[in-house]
């Protein structure tokens, strides 16, 4: 106690952990639990330098994050690139499927360990909620990965009739009771819910409201305070976007990502990667979209159709764009390709470098509306 007869905030910090019987209050300089210590890559280096202001990130461990998309967008792909990549920093995965529509061999492409993937059916939203607060019990780290939000029912839509208006609400108010609960067990145990939803057509007669908010997402506007990150996946509609096998079939897309919501500085940022979802390989095409990411740098220049990378003692290297991936082979190619990528994504952003523009749009695309969550 101090002399003047008040108790000091140490005190007090005990006090409260005692009558709480756990750790509730903290020392924000020593452990606070709400930093972020531990981010799982996506499998897109330049969509993890735009998730987090001032470093590489990806999806954070210790919150709820979200990953929205279009029909073929790569959702369930990246969830599994994340998977993968959850379990080699020895997370535990767990995988609630509501679509029945999992394949093993699409998550042994994607690197997982199947063996130790735990796998449930997402049978009603309340299960998967009393899962997640039962396995969190378990003092374990996990990833828990939502397939998807927007099909999995309530226990009300599943024993009323098939009329939307019989259970109107229920979904929302079960996310928002349930989800507020799970906030706090998520971050002490620096475990991550990645939820999966889908955008859909705002259909209205208001055309200024259709034009500006084309698509919502399933859940309640009560998801938007519990997530921390929110991920928007759109395809890009140009022929050019499509990936094609030898024969000229389609087998990937390419993607553009949006920063729809980020509690760590970045929202409205944009990157694009094609996904691989056809034949043997089922891949994000990562490093094919460094070249997009440092295209506006000064030490890429380019004549015709020859490129210049220049290194920092004055040599010169020359490509062409048709040679990037052979380059990336080379260390110092590689190397060097990197740093562009740290200055131009993310040393510029921090510092406000630059055409302010460009961290909000790719080339050739219109500025995106907002989401509308209803």
């Amino acid at each position: 106690m101090a002399d003047n007869g008040k108790i000091s905030i140490a005190e007090m910090r005990k006090l409260l952990n005692k009558k709480a019987g756990g750790s509730v209050a903290y020392n924000l300089n020593e452990d606070n639990p709400t930093d972020v210590k531990e981010w799982i890559p996506t499998g897109s280096r330049w969509l993890d330098s735009i998730i987090a202001r001032g470093k590489s990130a990806g999806i954070p461990m210790g919150k709820i994050a979200e990953i929205a998309g279009l029909e073929s967008t790569g959702k369930s792909y990246m969830a599994s690139q994340i998977a993968a990549n959850a379990q080699k920093m020895g997370i535990d995965v767990v995988y609630f499927d509501s679509e029945s529509a999992l394949d093993s061999s699409f998550l042994v492409k994607a690197g997982c360990d199947v063996d130790n993937v735990l796998y449930v059916q997402a049978t009603s939203v309340e299960a998967v909620l009393e899962y997640i607060e039962e396995l969190l019990g378990t003092g374990n780290q996990f990833l828990f990965i939502w397939d998807s939000l927007a099909l999995t029912p309530s226990k009300s839509d599943i024993e009323g009739d098939f009329n939307p208006l019989s259970s109107m609400a229920v979904k929302p108010r079960i996310l928002s009771k349930g989800l507020s609960k799970l906030v706090q067990p998520i971050a002490n145990s620096r475990s991550t819910l990645l939820v999966l939803n889908q955008l859909k057509t705002n259909i209205t007669s208001n055309i200024a409201e259709a034009m500006t908010t084309p698509y919502f997402t399933p859940g309640g506007k009560a998801l938007n305070y519990s997530y921390s990150l929110r991920v928007w996946l759109t395809g890009r509609k140009a022929k050019a976007s499509f990936i094609t096998d030898e024969k000229g079939f389609r087998v990937g897309s390419e993607v553009k990502a949006k920063i729809e919501k980020s509690r760590f500085g970045t929202q409205g940022r944009v990157c694009t990667f094609k996904i691989v979802w056809g034949g043997e390989d089922v891949a994000i095409q990562d490093e094919e979209s460094w070249f997009e990411a440092i295209k506006s740098s000064e030490h890429l220049t380019n004549a015709g159709a020859w490129f210049s990378l220049h290194y920092e003692d004055g040599a010169v290297e020359k490509f062409q764009k048709a040679t990037w991936l052979d380059k990336l082979q080379d260390e110092k190619f590689r190397k060097r390709v990197l740093q562009l990528m740290d200055e131009e994504v993310i040393l510029k952003f921090e510092s406000k470098t630059g055409n302010a523009d460009d961290f909000y749009q790719i080339d050739g695309d219109p500025a995106e509306p907002e989401l509308l969550t209803v």
